[in-house]
């Protein structure tokens, strides 16, 4: 237990838990490619990260604990956005992280347009059901 004097307000921890949750190379690819097309599934983020449905799923899970992430259920689909009382201090460096990664996301959306038709609210890539399946 940190002495009085060193306690952190509740800005100050909230802050840390994010920059933590940011931390990782995957879960920050997740939040600017969310950034960049507003909402994604669990199936458009393993195909366009290579990644299993598990560790995304898992990935995801740490990002909505942090507060970044909200989702919206449709059917048995979930779709995860950016929270929108995001922290100030992560809106205004959105941009500049999304130049930093400039390459990981253009090659995340390239595998995100590989994936074929992806219809506007119900995403092709979860009716398939089977190995795309989101949870």
């Amino acid at each position: 237990m940190l002495p009085p004097c060193f306690e952190l307000g509740a800005n100050m921890s909230s802050t840390i838990e994010s920059l933590k949750a940011l931390a990782d190379p995957n879960r920050l690819a997740m939040v600017l490619l969310i950034d960049r097309q507003q909402e994604l599934c669990v199936c458009e983020l393993m195909a366009a990260l290579a990644l299993p449905q598990t560790k995304v799923s898992r990935l995801l899970a740490l990002l909505k604990e942090a507060g970044l992430l909200a989702d919206r259920r449709q059917g048995k689909w979930v779709f995860y956005r950016l929270v929108e009382a995001l922290p100030l201090w992560l809106s205004n460096a959105l941009p500049e992280l999304q130049q930093v990664e400039r390459d990981v996301l253009q090659l995340a959306e390239q595998k995100l347009q590989q994936m074929g038709a992806r219809p506007e609210r119900l995403r092709q890539c979860c009716l398939s059901g089977s190995e795309s399946s989101p949870l």
